[in-house]
């Protein structure tokens, strides 16, 4: 384990808001305003997937841990479909937070590519219950929800249109 020194280092990631009624937007914003210990003023667009819904993506620079922070900042909106990812850095994995109505908040490590990474105790504790358990246990299920496919189904039908679409808006956190 690193020393607390660890949340000094900079690191960067990537908010999209996926899916917000038009009140809350605001809100958002003073939500992520918080979390980043600096303004954020996005850009919003409509969401093709959800007639009357709102989003905006924003690329962030901050310390180690900013994704944890911005998730904690928006998760207590029961309606909003966000995600926000936390790159890798120097002795710390990535890190990405997903959020669908119905199915809360989901979190998983990533690697430099952005696969989602189940670790090996994990894995052991999934191994050790299909064995005590037996046929009740279904292991398939608790990979999949350790990968958060259930969040990736809800949230693929948001996601489209980023790339030529939305704008992007930079926020930054200073570091140090």
């Amino acid at each position: 384990m690193r020393a607390s020194s660890q949340f000094s280092d900079a690191t960067a990631g990537v908010v999209y808001i996926h899916s917000s009624p038009a009140a809350l937007c605001p809100h958002v914003e003073w939500a992520l305003t918080s979390a980043l210990g600096a303004p954020a003023k996005l850009t919003w667009t409509g969401q093709p997937a959800a007639a009357g819904q709102l989003r905006a993506t924003s690329d962030w620079v901050g310390p180690v841990g900013t994704a944890a922070r911005i998730a904690r900042s928006l998760r207590d909106w029961p309606v909003l479909r966000f995600e926000v990812t936390e790159d890798p850095s120097d002795g710390v994995d990535g890190e990405r937070y997903s959020f669908v109505p119905g199915l809360g908040l989901w979190h998983g490590s990533t690697s430099a590519n952005g696969d989602v990474q189940v670790g090996e105790m994990r894995l052991r504790s999934m191994l050790d219950a299909a064995r005590e358990i037996g046929r009740y246990y279904d292991l398939s299920a608790e990979i999949e929800r350790a990968l958060g496919t259930a969040w990736d189904e809800e949230l693929e039908a948001f996601r489209g249109g980023y790339e030529g679409g939305a704008e992007v808006t930079w926020l930054r956190r200073d570091v140090g």
